[in-house]
């Protein structure tokens, strides 16, 4: 499946998934669990569970300090 992640103000990327939950998605951006938020369609979502659909949100709750 093809998966578009939105990291809100910071790009848009797109990958190729099979079985892959939210967090190997993050980890692809190389951003971490602990700094973001995983949104699907407006809600978050546990970064344990497995990728469902074809586009997800990542908004960062952690920026400079």
């Amino acid at each position: 499946m093809r998966v578009t992640v939105e990291v809100v103000g910071e790009g848009v990327h797109e990958f190729d998934v099979e079985s892959a939950s939210y967090a190997d998605l993050l980890e692809r951006v190389d951003l971490s669990p602990h700094e973001v938020s995983v949104m699907v369609d407006g809600r978050p979502v546990p970064e344990d569970q497995p990728v469902e659909t074809d586009h997800v949100t990542v908004l960062r709750l952690v920026q400079g300090g």
